[in-house]
């Protein structure tokens, strides 16, 4: 992309210059005036038609290492330039475009190339907070020799910085509740008419037909289905609570922040731990992904682009999902904003007699005050975590200065918070 050129302030002053000179001349009747007058005019005129001559090709190709990086981390990025045209490139100012929290912009001078060659530029970004910060495009300027006019151009080409969200250690000690074998009850191990050991387990809607073990079903008296994972593999659901309204602030708002840390903590002890673990948010429920679970490579790339879903349909969504995975037995954890009393009650209600429910309850009146939960308890929000309480969820009530592996081992503990230390 290319904007037309653009007259400097020597241009305009040679064109303000130029008129009024002409002008003179012709009404004091100086040809020789009137002619210095129309050069003075048309320099700049001329200037601006050389710089709308075609421009040439330029490819950039960028390089960012680490590819993924954490918080604060330091990473470098090599932008390749190649001329790809027939002619050989002019000397052009550039300037790399990207979001101010990743650093200052770089500026350079991109020296003249001929065909093929190629320049490499190196430089570093940073970034406190999470996200993908797109990488370009690049601006070029684009001078006359006279300093005239310029000419601004840009290589659309973007790529792609991932900050991954802060994982905190949560220490060695595994989910209360969950012994050998898959959450609730486990999977019923039969051998009949000769087959060996077929994993089965009792049908749920949405089940293939084709997966149907008839003679289990005749022996139970109940449909049957073969189970499609070993039954001493764990399964873990992940539910974090995206609700533009239910976090407080514009940009990285700090509840949400905390939120996405502390599932990625959790998701990084699970999945050492041997579980397998879906994710329940708006983007993977959109895409798919939800429905099958997620190493942990991409379940950080997730939790890196995540954003506020605004206009949200609020939990219900991410609670209907949660519901094909608790009925057969499975660990569940929430990040959720004591928001919404009838949203939490239905939350509540994912729990099934025998699995284990563990949440993290966000103070969002001490989130908005930027205080630490043990100095605001708003009322609204200890009722509504004990709603969560009294269905059998393991809860631990959290404000902005409260460590995720404090709070995660307030769950262990399985008591009211008073505020995580």
């Amino acid at each position: 992309m290319r904007s037309p050129g653009v007259l400097t302030s020597r241009g305009q002053a040679f064109l303000m210059l130029g008129v009024l000179t002409a002008l003179a001349g012709i009404v004091l009747g100086y040809r020789d005036v009137t002619r210095i007058g129309i050069l003075l005019l048309a320099l700049p005129l001329l200037a601006m038609v050389w710089m709308r001559r075609r421009p040439p090709s330029i490819r950039v190709l960028r390089t960012v290492s680490p590819s993924r990086m954490l918080p604060d981390e330091r990473g470098e990025v090599r932008a390749l330039f190649t001329n790809v045209g027939s002619s050989r490139t002019p000397m052009y100012l550039a300037e790399e475009q990207f979001d101010y929290a990743l650093g200052d912009r770089p500026r350079f001078l991109l020296p003249r190339m001929d065909r093929g060659e190629e320049r490499q530029l190196r430089y570093t970004i940073r970034s406190r907070h999470r996200g993908s910060y797109p990488l370009g495009p690049v601006t070029l300027r684009l001078r006359d020799p006279f300093g005239l006019t310029y000419l601004v151009m840009q290589l659309p080409r973007t790529d792609e910085a991932l900050v991954l969200p802060r994982i905190y250690d949560l220490g060695t000690r595994g989910p209360r509740g969950q012994g050998r074998g898959t959450e609730g009850e486990l999977p019923q191990m039969v051998a009949l008419h000769g087959e060996d050991d077929v994993s089965i387990r009792s049908y749920r809607d949405g089940d293939e037909l084709r997966r149907v073990h008839w003679p289990a079903t005749a022996h139970r008296g109940e449909l049957m289905v073969r189970q499609e994972d070993r039954p001493t593999r764990r399964r873990a659901v992940l539910l974090l609570d995206s609700r533009s309204s239910a976090h407080p602030g514009s940009v990285h708002r700090p509840s949400y922040e905390w939120a996405v840390s502390a599932l990625a903590s959790v998701a990084r002890h699970l999945i050492q731990d041997g579980f397998v673990v879906h994710l329940l948010t708006e983007a993977t429920l959109e895409d798919g992904s939800a429905a099958h679970p997620l190493d942990l490579d991409r379940i950080m790339t997730v939790l890196a682009r995540i954003q506020p879903a605004t206009g949200s349909a609020g939990l219900d969504p991410l609670i209907a999902a949660a519901h094909s995975f608790t009925s057969g037995g499975v660990l569940v954890v929430a990040a959720v904003v004591a928001h919404d009393e009838q949203e939490v009650r239905n939350l509540a209600a994912i729990r099934q007699p025998g699995n284990t429910a563990m949440a993290f309850v966000l103070d969002r009146s001490a989130f908005d005050a930027g205080s630490p939960t043990g100095t605001t308890r708003d009322t609204g929000t200890l009722a509504l975590e004990g709603v969560l309480s009294e269905s059998g969820w393991q809860t631990a009530l959290v404000g902005p200065a409260d460590p995720v592996a404090g709070a995660w081992e307030v769950i262990h503990g399985s008591r009211r918070s008073e505020g995580v230390r």
